[in-house]
């Protein structure tokens, strides 16, 4: 028994350097205008038999742009950031050098006073591995990109510092293929898309 779950990072709801830590914003105008352009690649990923998303406002739009008409699932939200929800990177390290310095150097911090990057991927992880798995089932989750990369973390089994060197751009998709504890990354070429 094995699942298929196709993750898609949400649409943006700023500009890279004005983002913000758990941001509720809704998707942009920018980001309307790369859903509209990607929407027909994106389409055939709602014959998915289970379709989901984070419960932020950008992921569902996202996700309801695509046709998917997901179920917000609490455990897809982003990083709980503590008194550093709504602040940029920026703003945070204004004020609090040493906590962010604690913050990024291990993974077990939560200088934030919110969630650890250690209990965030396994938090992600963990909705992962309670996936229905029905042989050759089909998942889609649109989510925000820091919930992808600790997805790809925890399925990896990498260690919690490679959350930093994954670069996931908003509307870019990956799949992971397999059961409880144990997943494979697969790369597909358009033509096999669902």
């Amino acid at each position: 028994m094995h699942v298929r779950c196709t993750l898609i990072a949400a649409a943006r709801s700023s500009a890279l350097l004005a983002e913000r830590f758990d941001d509720d914003r809704p998707l942009d105008q920018a980001g309307w205008g790369e859903v509209q352009r990607v929407a027909h690649a994106l389409v055939p990923l709602a014959a998915a038999e289970l379709r989901y998303c984070s419960p932020t406002p950008r992921s569902r739009a996202t996700g309801d742009a695509l046709g998917l008409a997901p179920l917000a699932q609490p455990a897809l939200r982003d990083c709980d950031m503590g008194r550093w929800r709504g602040l940029t990177l920026g703003e945070a390290m204004a004020r609090e050098p040493e906590a962010v310095d604690a913050w990024l150097a291990d993974p077990y911090s939560a200088a934030h006073g919110g969630e650890s990057l250690v209990g965030f991927i396994q938090r992600v992880g963990g909705w992962l591995d309670t996936r229905p798995a029905d042989d050759g089932g089909r998942i889609v989750g649109v989510a925000e990109p820091a919930v992808v990369r600790a997805a790809l973390v925890y399925a990896l089994k990498a260690h919690p510092s490679a959350y930093w060197n994954l670069d996931v751009r908003p509307l870019s998709t990956v799949t992971l293929t397999g059961r409880a504890g144990r997943w494979n990354l697969r790369f597909e070429a358009q033509s096999e898309r669902l």
